[in-house]
Formats: structure tokens, C-alpha cells, sequence
């Protein structure tokens, strides 16, 4: 079963976030698995869908697979680097804000013919 593989990495959205939009794919054929990600209202859902549309070309473009068979083998949202800022405060105190970061890695297949 050949696999292809895309990466998105240091995306500006908080692993949390992004996981709630990778929950709604994982499993799914492609075209299922865009038309969820379509009509998503989540910031997370058109930027997965980009890694998607990635990992479908590479496919295609490797081992010939039609978007029709592939299904979406893996979807895993890993954290990247925070950025770490500052808020002031009462007193000339401070206090630190992490603003997180992501990375997509989508892996689609083909679907394994089901024996009878």
C-alpha cells in the first residue's frame, strides 16, 4: 500500500485548536475528508485542507493513485515553537503570553481491497 506524505510546519494556530479540525478528517476518504473541511467554520479547517490537498497531489504525482481511492491514513497535530510575549501589568510587573505554534503532518493511502 504505497502512502504519501505532506508537512505544514510553524503554523500560527494553537495545537489545541488544530486538533478539533484534524478529529474531523481522521479516517475519512479525500473527498469526504475536504468537503468536511469545507464547510468547517474552524481557522484550523482551511489550513489543514491545504496540507491535504498536498499530501493528494503527491500521491497522485508518486504512485499514480486517483483522488477518488486514497483515504486519509494519519493526521497528526505536533507542537512547534512559541513565541513568547509580554503583557504588562499592575506595578511595572509583567506577565508572559505563549503564542503557540503547529505542525501538520497529513499522510493519505488506498484503500485496501476488502476480501469476500
Amino acid at each position: 500500500m504505497e502512502q504519501a506524505k505532506a508537512q505544514t510546519k510553524y503554523i500560527r494556530i494553537p495545537p489545541r485548536k488544530a486538533r478539533l479540525a484534524a478529529d474531523l478528517i481522521r479516517g475519512l476518504s479525500v473527498p469526504e475528508a475536504e468537503t468536511q473541511l469545507g464547510f468547517s467554520s474552524l481557522k484550523a479547517g482551511r489550513l489543514l485542507q491545504k496540507t491535504l490537498k498536498s499530501a493528494v497531489a503527491n500521491a497522485e504525482l508518486q504512485s499514480d493513485a486517483r483522488r477518488e481511492e486514497l483515504i486519509v491514513v494519519e493526521v497528526r497535530v505536533d507542537e512547534g515553537p512559541h513565541m513568547k510575549r509580554a503583557k504588562s501589568r499592575s506595578k511595572g510587573s509583567r506577565s508572559p503570553i505563549l503564542k503557540r505554534t503547529s505542525h501538520f503532518t497529513v499522510v493519505v493511502g488506498q484503500k485496501l481491497a476488502e476480501e469476500v
